[in-house]
C-alpha cells in the first residue's frame, strides 16, 4: 500500500474530483491490469490513447486515475490532472518502489552505436572487481542469474523501477542500463538518479515519423541525459560532441585517442593471426597500462577506453580492467566463433546497411585475404534496407552469401531478389542459398587461409520468425552442427 500524497510529492496536478487522502493497492498503465484500489495512469500513445480506458477502469473499482485532459467516470474514483502523464508516471513509478536508484550505483549509456557492447564491457570490469552488477539494455535486463528478454532498449519507467527495487532485493549495488533517445524523450528514466552518464557516439538515425523529426531532435534528446547524472563520460573525438554537452549539469570526464582526452588511446595496432582478430593499444592520461581485447576494430578501442573510465571512478585495480577487458564477450556483438585455425568466423547483429558498412570496413583494415558476408533481410519491412544492405556487401565483400533472416510474411526469394537489386549495382561476387544452415555450411567448407567470413543480422537472436511463428534457430547450434556433420570437430 502507497499513500496517494506521499506517491504525487513533487508533481504539479490539479485535482478534478475526489482527494488525494488514503492509499492505493497498485500503480498501473495498462488497463487490464487494473485491479481494485489502484493508481491507473492514462498514456497518451502513439497508438492507443489510454484516456480512453479510463471509464473501464473505474468500474474495475480503480481508486485514482492520472490524466492529462477530464474524463467522465465514476465521482467515487479521484482523477488528477498532470501537464504530462509519462512524465508523471516516472515520477511516481520511482516514489512506488521507494527510490532504489538512490541506493544503487546506475549508469546510463546513450549513443547511436557501442551502447550494447559498452554495457557488457562495464559489467564484466565490475564484476571482476567484487560489485554486484544488473543490467538493462537492447538484448536483456539480468538480475542475479535472471535473464529477462528485452522489448525495447529502455523500457517504460514504471519496468525500469521495478527492476532496480529486484535488483536491491538479489543483492546488488550497480546497474549498467542502455539510455536511447527514445526513452529520453518519452520520460522513460525521468526521476533516475544516474552516477555516471556516457555518451558513446552519434550519427543520424531514428528519424522519422513515431521517432525523431529531425537530426537536431535526436541530439537534443541524447543530451538530456548528461542533465541527469553527477558525473557525463564523453567520447571527444566525435563530432558533435559540443552538441551533446550543451546545457549539462555534470561533471566531464572524456575519451578517444585526442591528444586531450582524459583517457587517450596510443599506439593502436591491429592483431590478426590465423583465426583470430583483435587489437592493442596502451592507454594513456589518468591511466597507463596496455590493453588488447579479442574484439577488432577501431570502435572496441573506444568502447573499452570508456569502459575503462567507469572503473578508473569505481577504483577498480589495473590488474581488474586487463583481465576483464580480455575475457569481456557480446552475444551477437562480432562475437568470434573458433571454427577453423585457418580463417576467422564472427556473428554480427549488423542488420542495416549503416552497421554492415561499419563492420565491413573494419574489417578490411586487417587485410583479410577474402571478405564473405552472409546475410539475409526481414520480411515485411523496408525493401530500402535490402538494396542498401545488398549494395553494402557488393561493394565490401569479396563474397556474399544470401539467405533467409526473419521473412515473416514474405517469401525468403522474394527478399533475395531485392537483395540482389542492390548488388547488381556493384561488380561483387555473390551466391544464394535460401536455408541458413544451408548457407553457414557453404561459408564454413569453402573457407580459405585468411579469410574472415562474418554471419550477419541475426546476432543474438536465437530464433526465425515465420508466418507469425517464431521457430528455434540459433547460428552457434547450427555451426555445432555443421561441424559435426562434416566432421571438422
Amino acid at each position: 500500500m502507497r499513500k496517494i500524497k506521499d506517491l504525487m510529492e513533487g508533481i504539479s496536478y490539479r485535482i478534478l474530483q475526489g482527494a488525494v487522502e488514503g492509499e492505493i493497492t497498485d500503480l498501473v498503465m495498462d488497463s487490464r491490469k487494473a485491479t481494485e484500489g489502484c493508481m491507473f495512469v492514462c498514456i497518451s500513445g502513439t497508438a492507443v490513447d489510454g484516456h480512453s480506458f479510463a471509464s473501464a477502469v473505474a468500474d474495475a473499482n480503480a481508486k485514482v486515475l492520472i490524466v492529462e485532459k477530464p474524463v467522465d467516470v465514476r465521482k467515487d474514483v479521484t482523477v488528477l490532472q498532470v501537464e504530462n502523464s509519462r512524465e508523471a508516471l516516472a515520477l511516481i513509478s520511482a516514489a512506488y518502489f521507494d527510490h532504489p536508484d538512490r541506493k544503487l550505483k546506475v549508469i546510463g549509456i546513450t549513443g547511436t552505436k557501442g551502447k550494447t557492447t559498452t554495457t557488457y564491457m562495464i559489467k564484466s570490469i565490475l564484476e571482476n572487481a567484487g560489485h554486484k552488477v544488473g543490467l538493462i539494455g537492447t538484448i536483456e535486463a539480468i538480475i542475479g542469474e535472471e535473464h529477462i528478454p528485452a522489448a525495447n532498449t529502455t523500457p517504460e519507467s514504471y519496468v525500469v523501477f521495478s527492476y532496480f527495487h529486484r535488483m536491491l532485493e538479489a543483492g546488488l549495488d550497480t546497474v549498467v542500463m542502455e539510455v536511447s533517445s527514445q526513452a529520453l524523450m518519452m520520460h522513460r528514466v525521468d526521476g533516475v538518479t544516474f552516477e555516471i552518464g556516457i555518451f558513446t557516439n552519434i550519427e543520424p538515425d531514428h528519424i522519422g515519423p513515431n521517432e525523431h523529426e529531425s537530426f537536431e531532435d535526436y541530439l537534443h534528446c541524447k543530451s538530456l541525459l548528461f542533465r541527469k547524472c553527477k558525473k557525463g563520460i564523453f567520447n571527444c573525438d566525435d563530432p558533435h560532441v559540443k552538441e551533446i554537452l550543451e546545457g549539462h549539469t555534470c561533471e566531464v570526464v572524456t575519451y578517444g585517442f585526442s591528444e586531450n582526452a582524459d583517457f587517450m588511446a596510443k599506439d593502436m595496432q591491429l592483431v590478426h593471426r590465423p583465426g583470430y582478430l583483435g587489437v592493442h593499444y596502451q592507454v594513456a592520461g589518468q591511466e597507463n597500462f596496455p590493453v588488447e581485447i579479442d574484439v577488432p576494430g577501431r570502435f572496441s578501442v573506444y568502447n573499452s577506453l570508456c569502459a575503462i573510465a567507469v572503473c578508473h571512478h569505481f577504483g577498480v585495480s589495473v590488474e581488474n580492467m586487463q583481465k576483464a577487458l580480455k575475457e569481456a564477450r557480446v552475444k551477437g556483438r562480432i562475437e568470434m566463433v573458433k571454427v577453423s585455425d585457418q580463417f576467422a568466423l564472427m556473428i554480427d547483429y549488423a542488420h542495416n546497411a549503416m552497421s554492415l558498412k561499419s563492420l565491413l570496413t573494419t574489417l578490411k583494415e586487417y587485410n583479410p585475404g577474402r571478405i564473405v558476408t552472409l546475410f539475409g533481410c526481414g520480411g515485411n519491412r523496408s525493401k530500402l534496407r535490402r538494396y542498401e544492405m545488398g549494395e553494402v556487401s557488393g561493394e565490401l565483400s569479396d563474397l556474399t552469401i544470401i539467405t533467409s533472416d526473419n521473412p515473416r510474411f514474405e517469401e525468403p526469394q522474394d527478399i533475395i531478389n531485392d537483395i540482389k537489386t542492390g548488388i547488381a549495382k556493384t561488380s561483387g561476387e555473390y551466391v544464394e542459398i535460401v536455408d541458413r544452415k544451408e548457407a553457414i555450411r557453404y561459408a564454413i567448407t569453402n573457407g580459405k587461409p585468411g579469410d574472415v567470413i562474418v554471419l550477419a543480422g541475426k546476432g543474438h537472436e536465437d530464433y526465425q520468425e515465420i508466418c507469425g511463428k517464431k521457430y528455434p534457430m540459433d547460428e552457434r547450434v547450427l555451426i555445432e552442427e555443421v561441424l559435426t556433420e562434416e566432421g571438422l570437430k
